[in-house]
């Protein structure tokens, strides 16, 4: 299964925190799947780093890169067929980042893992 973490579930598989269900976990730690990151979320990351909203131990360029290679998550780049996905979407979500994983997912045939119930409104595979 091809998987696209959210950004909190990023965050808290890289804190190891309990928030993250256990199906979640299982997931990314299946073998079988091919789990990314989207840059939507590394630049969310560095957006909310640079505005004090996420303290992280080093700046996002270091930590970002560290924590999807120690997790062994891929690095997933924004392309055309994405963006121009974003106008097709209901207004079901107001979030720019988490509607650019929903355009992501969708392209790219992948499964989103989120707790967030407005993404899982939008036609795309979801899992928590």
């Amino acid at each position: 299964m091809k998987v696209l973490l959210d950004t909190c579930t990023f965050l808290w598989i890289c804190e190891g925190s309990s928030e993250l269900s256990e199906e979640s976990r299982a997931l990314h730690s299946d073998p079988a799947n091919e789990v990314h990151l989207s840059a939507v979320s590394a630049w969310e990351i560095a957006v909310k780093y640079v505005f004090g909203r996420l303290a992280l131990p080093e700046p996002p360029a270091s930590w970002v890169p560290r924590q999807r290679q120690r997790h062994l998550i891929a690095a997933l780049s924004v392309d055309e067929a994405a963006v121009l996905t974003l106008p097709l979407l209901p207004e079901l979500h107001r979030d720019p980042f988490d509607r650019m994983l929903v355009c992501q997912a969708i392209v790219g045939g992948m499964t989103i893992v989120t707790p967030d119930s407005a993404i899982r409104a939008y036609p795309v595979p979801t899992r928590w």
